[in-house]
């Protein structure tokens, strides 16, 4: 925010008109009047000198609204500034304790950074790249307590991640729009998204533990599944994929998958895991096929149009039994 000053060319400007317009009021009076009488021309002259006075009068009261003006965009900017500083330390600091070694810490700095963003929605796509890069990190150990810890760690930021982006009935203050999910490559245990809209999103390369419920979520524009791998139930009824559609050429599903009847995604190259019992639904024009190249997996390829239904894999010798 920028104010300028009062030049002095434009002082200059404003003296010149008030000295034209008592000068042009009162040519004009005088030639309006026609009296030559001392009286009338004394009276058409004070007409002109109130004229000018207004002029004056009116200058004046715009200097002073305009030096009212200055005063405020000062205190604003004096105001911008100091909030900016405040967030920047709150945000630098949430995002120290989210590097600590010790995980209460980094929690802290999970619930920092999201009490930030609720507060300054211009930030919140900075907090969500912050929480997304956090989640996207490998994890150090896979067992013991600090695995235990760090497993909650990250599924308090899923849980932040998911509270925010929900469109609930009556979560609207809550709701962050128009946001960007960037979780490729990252490890994402038990990831419920049911409910969610986002701008678009990518989870090229991701790992899902446990179920991965996206029932009901909104993706606007794209979403990027490419090479994702699910380990339990891939839940993806009634989900809404805008723009571009969903790919996920070269995913891998292990466990029960529900794409509904009318979801449409892309899904090839995409395996599943022959299992007893599984049931599994695909998007409309997609089937499984066995493949030569994995005895215990199956492929999807194109029905040529046939809607596929549910499908029970049981296990035999010769692959799948549809």
């Amino acid at each position: 925010m920028r104010t300028s000053v009062l030049s002095n060319r434009a002082i200059a400007c404003w003296a010149i008109g008030l000295v034209l317009l008592g000068a042009v009021s009162t040519t004009a009076l005088l030639l309006l009047v026609g009296d030559p009488q001392a009286a009338t021309r004394l009276d058409a002259l004070r007409t002109s000198l109130s004229i000018v006075l207004a002029g004056g009068g009116a200058a004046g009261l715009l200097l002073t609204a305009r030096r009212q003006r200055s005063a405020e965009l000062d205190v604003r900017i004096k105001e911008h500034d100091a909030t900016e500083a405040r967030v920047s330390e709150l945000y630098g600091r949430a995002a120290d304790q989210l590097g600590s070694d010790k995980a209460p810490v980094r929690l802290a700095g999970v619930f920092a950074l999201e009490r930030l963003a609720q507060g300054h929605p211009e930030h919140r796509q900075t907090v969500v790249d912050l929480l997304c890069a956090y989640l996207r990190m490998p994890v150090a150990a896979q067992d013991g307590p600090d695995a235990a810890q760090e497993r909650e760690v990250r599924g308090t930021a899923q849980v932040v991640l998911a509270a925010h982006l929900r469109t609930d009935e009556g979560t609207a203050e809550l709701f962050w729009p128009d946001i960007r999910l960037n979780l490729a490559g990252a490890e994402l245990s038990a990831f419920r998204f049911s409910r969610c809209r986002v701008r678009r999103a990518t989870f090229a390369d991701a790992r899902f533990t446990g179920p991965a419920v996206f029932r009901d979520a909104v993706f606007d524009e794209r979403v990027d599944f490419r090479a994702a791998r699910f380990s339990g139930l891939a839940d993806f009824h009634r989900v809404i994929f805008g723009g571009e559609g969903a790919n996920f050429s070269g995913a891998g599903f292990e466990g029960e998958v529900d794409f509904g009847a009318r979801t449409e995604a892309t899904l090839t190259g995409a395996s599943a895991l022959i299992a007893d019992g599984v049931r599994r639904t695909w998007p409309a024009g997609w089937v499984e096929e066995a493949g030569a190249e994995r005895p215990d997996r199956v492929r999807l390829v194109r029905s040529g149009g046939i809607p596929s239904g549910p499908v029970t894999v049981r296990e035999s010798i010769c692959g799948p039994e549809l």
